[in-house]
């Protein structure tokens, strides 16, 4: 089979496409035939090696896929572990999920990773209640995308989103987001940015926030909120060392900061269910609009991870492994 292939750390010039065996299923998986592969930001980290787990060499990168059983089947989507960017992978068949008819490969794939975690960050982290305000960093983004979505469909009070460029704050009010900010505002002073999101907030503190760039933004998003108000943590796309948590401050502003990662629902897949439950039914009927974001033959991979790493993308990157 054909396959992206890492055999040392660095950046996008480090994925060689290369033929490599089949994979052999091991005890409890399966074989399947890959249609799409998804990309995503964590990708660009498991090829330095700086995401939350430790990489070994070699390896194929890749967490998602569309395709069918070797053996004959439905179409359906998965999550792996490693080893989407190829023509073939063996998975646990229980990660996976049947595609409706009316959903795309594409479509597929920005809810299986994406449309969880979103799902996940509202629901299971933030709790989000009806009526709260929350912020969404890179509204325009895969997960963000999603997030603006569904925090609108479940309640929200307000909805604001951040967006490195007019297009893409454009997208972001498009898809629900009742006012946007532009990031940028924080780079020299996170007061600013914090004032930025109170003003989108009509001149209030805000109750959620859904961050994944750390540093500055982070920052001006801690100060934003309002007492009882959640930061939620899960990506470090700004590739900042975090600062450390300090206890007082929570304690004397009522605020919290939590950690989310997809990769902690893996063991407790019943969680996956629930969310990949409601919402490839929202995109078969059009309620759940995921944004495409390019799609890319295997050999252009590099490409890929070149314009997901400059913010040239909005919405899910794919892969397309017959090419």
């Amino acid at each position: 089979m054909r396959a992206v292939q890492i055999t040392r750390f660095g950046g996008p010039e480090v994925m060689d496409v290369v033929d490599l065996p089949d994979p052999t299923p091991g005890d409890g998986e399966q074989l399947f035939d890959i249609s799409s592969s998804g990309v995503n930001f964590a990708d660009t980290h498991q090829t330095e090696d700086s995401y939350l787990a430790p990489q070994t060499l070699p390896l194929i990168p890749g967490a998602e896929f569309v395709g069918t059983a070797a053996e004959g089947g439905p179409r359906v989507v998965g999550l792996l572990a490693g080893g989407g960017y190829a023509q073939k992978v063996a998975t646990d068949p229980r990660l996976t999920w049947p595609v409706p008819e009316a959903v795309t490969d594409e479509q597929a794939l920005a809810v299986v990773l994406q449309g969880t975690t979103a799902w996940h960050l509202l629901r299971t982290s933030a709790h989000l209640a009806e009526g709260e305000s929350v912020v969404v960093i890179a509204g325009a983004g895969g997960v963000g995308s999603l997030a603006v979505q569904l925090a609108k469909r479940w309640g929200a009070g307000r909805v604001i989103a951040t967006a490195s460029s007019p297009e893409k704050r454009e997208l972001a009010e498009s898809l629900g987001a009742d006012a946007t900010v532009d990031p940028a505002l924080a780079d020299d002073d996170p007061k600013t940015f914090t004032a930025a999101l109170r003003e989108a907030n009509g001149g209030k503190r805000v109750d959620v926030v859904l961050e994944m760039t750390g540093g500055h933004v982070l920052d001006g998003s801690l100060s934003a909120l309002a007492p009882f108000g959640r930061l939620v943590a899960y990506g470090m796309a700004g590739r900042e060392a975090p600062k450390p948590v300090n206890v007082p401050s929570l304690m004397g502003t009522s605020r919290a900061v939590i950690g989310f990662w997809l990769a902690h629902c893996f063991s407790r897949p019943e969680m996956l269910d629930q969310a990949m439950g409601e919402l490839l039914p929202l995109v078969a009927d059009g309620a759940l609009k995921p944004v495409s974001g390019g799609r890319y033959p295997l050999t252009a991979v590099r490409e890929a991870h070149q314009d997901l790493r400059a913010r040239r993308t909005s919405g899910k990157l794919t892969l397309d492994p017959s090419r």
